[in-house]
């Protein structure tokens, strides 16, 4: 009798595609290795499908249609495993705007999750909407507000305006970005969307929408060749959609929802009254790190985070910005210690090849938020911010074309302000990033102290 080995992964026995109650923007691998994640493994999984809608790109909607939605998550721990997550009930592309509006009018739906990284929700330096880069999505919702947009905040108010005009209830927004104050963040720039499209929808925001923060945590580098053969090895199936993670992974919810949600909590997520210091533990030492060995790292002829986090210079480069950042952390320093021990054995982790290039993205959207706190911090403290400028002049070389590509949400600007000679690339550096003008010597020197 001959055995057929199947094409791909499929929806497991006994759970059915549950009933679309949330909609997500950004079908990213950290999604699918997150929210996903937990969304599969809550009690009550079987009431709560995810329709999720691409960002930049489409990559895995075809697959994920082909597969019923269902995908393989490859932990890579000491000993790698695999498990099915079936949390999809359905996938579209960024185009697919009848559907976006279609699920925000439908009262089932309860919740707007978001992973678009830190530029996806348009903001200036100020943390406001860019209105002069969303000024084309305003025009077409003010002429037609069924009209094609591109933006999240254009999308985002384009679904409101759905929404209310459904009659469909509340909702609640659950940005899972790296952003201090995600939920403030998402209010502000959707409210100040919508005072931009329909100044009424403002009134009926504040009435039926709630935003919560959060705070989200699990490294998912891009899989690689090997990582689908080992798919393929453990399962006995090809998986294009396949996607590869650590072992260890952190939710950290603020607040009580508005509407309706799973219960993630049986899966171990954490629901706080203050989420700050769980942002700022993750964002300063964990972010803050990954941005300096992204930016450092291939200074030194590195390409992943396991590379850079081996080069004993590096490693002291990160313990140095550790110890500036933890001074600011309101959290115990066993506590600390701890966290700092998990990070270093992360980054070590053989299995996961993290690719620095992918994390050097966007760094005008996230240094602010990751670097620059600390700096501002030690400067007001009459401290010499070594290890933040270090971070800073590691970024004055990848803006000038060395370390990796440039890949940034504001990328004219960024690529600009590598023109001239080094001093000027660190004095459009410093004005770029609002920092003040006598950190020029320092940044400088800690530059070509990289060579070059």
């Amino acid at each position: 009798m001959c055995s057929h080995r199947p094409l791909h992964p499929t929806r497991p026995a006994g759970r059915d595609r549950a009933p679309v109650r949330i909609v997500h923007l950004g079908l990213g691998n950290f999604f699918r290795a997150h929210t996903c994640w937990y969304t599969e493994h809550c009690a009550d999984a079987a009431d709560w499908g995810i329709a999720a809608f691409s960002g930049r790109t489409a990559t895995h909607v075809d697959a994920l249609r082909t597969q019923d939605e269902v995908y393989t998550l490859l932990i890579q721990g000491p000993e790698p495993t695999v498990e099915t997550i079936s949390a999809l009930s359905a996938v579209h592309t960024a185009a697919e705007s009848d559907a976006w509006r279609g699920y925000f009018a439908s009262p089932e739906v309860s919740l707007v999750t978001s992973s678009i990284t830190e530029g996806g929700y348009v903001r200036d330096a100020a943390g406001n909407l860019d209105l002069t880069r969303v000024a084309a999505d305003v025009a077409v919702l003010r002429a037609d507000p069924a009209g094609p947009v591109t933006s999240a905040p254009g999308k985002f108010v384009a679904g409101l305006l759905a929404r209310r005009a459904a009659g469909a209830g509340p909702i609640t927004f659950l940005p899972c970005d790296n952003v201090v104050s995600s939920g403030a963040m998402v209010r502000t720039v959707v409210t100040q969307m919508a005072a931009a499209v329909d100044p009424g929808l403002v009134s009926w925001i504040e009435a039926n929408v709630g935003f919560n923060s959060a705070m989200v945590d699990r490294i998912t580098p891009q899989p690689t060749p090997a990582d689908f053969r080992r798919v393929a090895e453990l399962t006995g199936y090809d998986d294009p959609a396949a996607v590869v993670t650590e072992p260890f992974t952190e939710w950290v919810i603020e607040g009580t929802c508005r509407t309706p949600r799973p219960a993630w909590e049986t899966a171990d997520a954490q629901f706080v009254a203050d989420i700050v210091p769980f942002e700022h533990r993750k964002l300063w030492l964990l972010n803050g790190s990954h941005s300096l060995l992204a930016y450092a790292g291939p200074l030194r002829g590195h390409a992943t985070v396991q590379q850079a986090i081996a080069d004993p210079i590096v490693a002291g480069w990160v313990e140095a910005w550790w110890d500036e950042a933890a001074a600011y952390l309101p959290l115990p320093e066993t506590e600390i210690r701890a966290y700092r021990a998990s990070l270093l054995a992360r980054f070590q982790n053989p299995a996961l090849q993290d690719v620095l290039s992918r994390i050097a993205a966007d760094g005008s959207q996230k240094l602010p938020i990751r670097v620059v706190p600390t700096l501002r911090a030690d400067l007001d403290h009459g401290r010499t911010p070594t290890a933040a400028l270090r971070a800073i002049a590691a970024w004055v070389w990848h803006v000038r074309g060395r370390s990796t590509p440039v890949n940034d949400a504001r990328q004219a600007e960024v690529v600009a302000l590598g023109d001239g000679t080094l001093d000027d690339t660190v004095t459009n550096v410093l004005a770029f990033l609002d920092l003040p003008g006598d950190l020029h010597g320092a940044v400088a020197e800690l530059a070509r102290d990289f060579g070059g």
